[in-house]
C-alpha cells in the first residue's frame, strides 16, 4: 500500500476518533428526552401523534395482529379437528391431525405471550408502569 492510502486511513480514524471523543465530552449534546419526544421530532405534518397508548397505532396494529392470528389459529383447530375426524383410523393422517391441533395451540401461546411481551414494552417506554397504556 502506499503512503498516501495509509495516510488517508490514519487521518479518516483521527477524524471520526476527535468527533466521537467531542460529542461524549460535550456537555448537554446528546440523547436526553423520551422515546414520545424523538417520536415527536420524526413526526411528519399528516402523521398521527398518538404512537403509544389504548388508541395508539403500536396498539391498534398489535391488536389487529392478534385478531388475524387468533382467527387463523382457531380456523386451523378446526381443520385439525376434521382431519381426525376422517383420518379412518390411518395412523399418519391422525398423527398429522393431531400435529395440526398442537401447532394450532401452541401458535395461539405464543400469541398470547407476544402480546403481553410487547405491552410490556411499550409500558416500559411511556413510563406508566404497565397499566395499560395512557396516551403520551
Amino acid at each position: 500500500m502506499s503512503i498516501k492510502n495509509e495516510f488517508k486511513k490514519i487521518t479518516s480514524l483521527a477524524t471520526v476518533s476527535a468527533l466521537s471523543l467531542a460529542a461524549i465530552i460535550t456537555p448537554g449534546v446528546g440523547a436526553i428526552g423520551t422515546v414520545q419526544d424523538g417520536a415527536e421530532a420524526a413526526r411528519g405534518q399528516d402523521q398521527t401523534g398518538n404512537l403509544f397508548g389504548n388508541t395508539g397505532v403500536f396498539s391498534t396494529i398489535t391488536d389487529v395482529l392478534l385478531y388475524v392470528l387468533g382467527a387463523i389459529s382457531v380456523i386451523m383447530i378446526i381443520i385439525g379437528g376434521l382431519r381426525y375426524v376422517i383420518s379412518g383410523g390411518n395412523s399418519a393422517n391422525v398423527t398429522a391431525a393431531k400435529n395440526t391441533i398442537l401447532y394450532a395451540i401452541v401458535g395461539i401461546i405464543i400469541a398470547i405471550l407476544s402480546y403481553a411481551i410487547i405491552n410490556f414494552v411499550l409500558a416500559s417506554f411511556t413510563g406508566d408502569g404497565g397499566s395499560g397504556g395512557t396516551n403520551v
